[in-house]
């Protein structure tokens, strides 16, 4: 049974190529969320296994998220998204609780790393 993964971007594109590569490699989306807020909410909902976060969005950035997240779950598994140049937020992702994190535009094999890697977590 592949695992369960939540989408959380604001973009809608992102979302669809996310969830494609997502799909492809055997994991299922269960939600998707276009901002933190919504990410925080889903998590609760879903319970998935997984969630891909990205870090610049509305309402609520994607390492505001982590720690909320965090709080309701310890062992949440986030993988954060970012494009290139944002190594300081990569940083401050990874200490709120971040357990890895890949670069926009993606490049699918990468992506496909880390959700293996986290799925055997």
């Amino acid at each position: 049974m592949g695992k369960k993964v939540l989408i959380v971007d604001d973009a809608a594109f992102m979302r669809m190529l996310l969830k494609d590569i997502v799909t492809k490699a055997g994991f299922e989306v269960v939600g998707e969320a276009a901002n933190g807020v919504e990410a925080v909410e889903k998590y609760k909902e879903l319970k998935p296994d997984i969630v891909t976060m990205d870090i610049t969005m509305p309402e609520m950035n994607g390492i505001e998220a982590v720690k909320k997240i965090k709080e309701i779950d310890p062992n949440a598994r986030i993988i954060m998204c970012s494009a290139m140049g944002q190594q300081a937020m990569v940083i401050e992702a990874i200490q709120a609780g971040a357990r890895d994190f890949i670069v926009k535009p993606f490049q699918p094999s990468r992506v496909i790393e880390a959700l293996q890697k986290l799925a055997k977590e």
